[in-house]
């Protein structure tokens, strides 16, 4: 059935576009510079120990800054921090594309993942709040995973294509153009922000100890490459770290009106609970193994960057073909048992990765099957994930969650990569030979099976018995203005009719 929305109605068409857009920049300039960070040492005169911050100041930004920037879309309004966040990100994007010397390049990617720690929240909470229960808002959220893990992949494949026919710091100024258009989009497709009652006050202790613990955190995972696990440097950082996340839990159940209340991780709340555990354990499988396939693909297939992002192509149609599925199943098998079952099929696959990624591995053999299966079983997961993550929320705190779901899954993808890293170079020891390499990727893929499959026994246990989808949320004028008004409670509207559109033809 095809369904119509008035266009004047909070899910214009253009709501959708812009909040998938959202999750794609996002994701894409995660990976997209990774390639070009060799022409980018040689042009601006990086130290070989410096260039990595190009990579790390992006994800120490984003991951210090999403707690906050999800509870900013609750108290100054979702479209103003969805606003504020594209033009923060836009200006980074251009200056990082514009810089001439690596200082203002490292400033401009840490200025870009701060734009995104205010993006990435408040795209699942425009969700949420503006899409009824059911149907509409489990097609939105399969978009919007799709739109994620597009936008990684598309970012390796995009990195090697721009940095080979355009230079480096199109990887950087592509974006630029992007925004643009997602703002013009957003004054006509977001919601107003409107307000009735006062105003709540901003947390500043617990911003502060939230964004420096978690900045601490991800600053001593990512430099486990260059600092051992048992230095002092990493275990001062991560000591450091959750000193200050332990104090930031100690205030919040102070708090009256908290930065994260921690009731959402109560038993009243298991499928939140269980959302976050598996968001945090997924990420750290699936984000590392994206990384070690890439590994695998240039360092013992041979492959070029161009090429190797191309063989990324069915993973992606994975991804589609599972939230498809998930989006049309959900209402029937409810969250539980697809995040158990796509966790389980996500683990075979990255399973099936440890038994053939050898050195006379080929893309039939080696790379096709397996991405299918794990693809497939990983886009069975947004759905359910994002719907668990804002279970029985209220509007008012929906960009809490979104933020917390958020910072899960940027944690879970450094403390993965962090981890598989070691595990990598433990198994490939002193040889840097094609077999020894194939070797120590195997070992690291096999560890992300063992994390999918974790996951999916966590959500077994945490998540209880499938419980009946949430009401719609009440029509309420909340921070973002957001109505949730009865004539799309009935529909979907031309924004999901777009967004597939749109998604089907990038």
């Amino acid at each position: 059935m095809v369904h119509k929305v008035n266009s004047n109605a909070p899910q214009g068409r253009w709501l959708l576009p812009v909040l998938l857009t959202v999750q794609f920049l996002v994701s894409l300039d995660m990976s997209v510079v990774n390639i070009a960070l060799p022409d980018m040492g040689d042009d601006l005169g990086f130290a070989p120990d410096s260039l990595l911050w190009v990579v790390n100041a992006y994800a120490l930004a984003f991951g210090g800054l999403l707690m906050l920037g999800g509870r900013l879309a609750d108290l100054v309004g979702r479209r103003r921090t969805l606003v504020r966040g594209f033009v923060l990100f836009g200006a980074a994007s251009l200056a990082g594309g514009l810089a001439l010397t690596p200082g203002q390049l490292i400033a401009a990617r840490a200025v870009q993942g701060a734009g995104a720690a205010a993006l990435a929240p408040v795209a699942l909470a425009l969700i949420t709040v503006n899409y009824p229960a059911g149907p509409a808002r489990s097609r939105a959220l399969g978009l919007w995973g799709i739109s994620g893990a597009l936008g990684g992949a598309v970012g390796i494949m995009a990195g090697g294509l721009l940095t080979d026919w355009v230079g480096w710091r199109s990887v950087m100024l592509v974006n630029v153009p992007v925004v643009l258009a997602a703002l013009l989009a957003a004054r006509h497709g977001v919601p107003a922000d409107r307000r009735t009652g006062p105003a709540p006050r901003l947390d500043i202790t617990g911003a502060l100890l939230v964004t420096a613990g978690m900045t601490l955190l991800v600053l001593g995972l990512v430099r486990t490459e260059t600092y051992a696990w048992g230095s002092g440097t990493t275990l001062g950082t991560l000591g450091a770290a959750a000193a200050l996340l332990g104090a930031f839990v100690a205030v919040e159940a102070r708090k009256r009106e908290p930065l994260l209340r921690l009731g959402l991780l109560g038993t009243a709340h298991r499928p939140v609970l269980s959302a976050n555990v598996f968001a945090l354990l997924m990420s750290s499988g699936q984000f590392a193994a994206f990384y070690f396939t890439s590994l695998y693909l240039q360092q013992v297939m041979g492959y070029g960057p161009t090429a190797a992002g191309a063989a990324f192509l069915p993973f992606c149609a994975g991804v589609v073909a599972g939230s498809t599925v998930a989006t049309k199943a959900v209402g029937r098998l409810g969250e539980r048992t697809l995040l158990v079952a796509g966790g389980l099929l996500g683990a075979a696959g990255f399973g099936w990765f440890a038994l053939t990624v050898e050195a006379g591995g080929t893309f039939l053999s080696s790379i096709l099957g397996p991405s299918l299966v794990a693809s497939v079983g990983i886009g069975m997961c947004f759905v359910p994930l994002g719907t668990a993550a804002t279970s029985g929320v209220t509007p008012e705190e929906t960009g809490m969650a979104s933020g917390l779901l958020n910072s899960s899954r940027q944690l879970g993808g450094s403390l993965g990569l962090a981890v598989l890293v070691t595990v990598a170079a433990n198994a490939t020891g002193p040889e840097r030979g094609r077999d020894a390499l194939a070797e120590g990727h195997a070992a690291a893929f096999a560890v992300s099976a063992a994390l999918l499959a974790a996951a999916a026994l966590a959500t077994a246990v945490l998540h209880g018995r499938r419980t009946p989808a949430p009401a719609p949320l009440r029509p309420a004028e909340t921070p973002s203005g957001a109505d949730t008004r009865e004539e799309t409670s009935k529909n979907l509207g031309d924004d999901v009719e777009t967004g597939v559109s749109r998604s089907s033809q990038g």
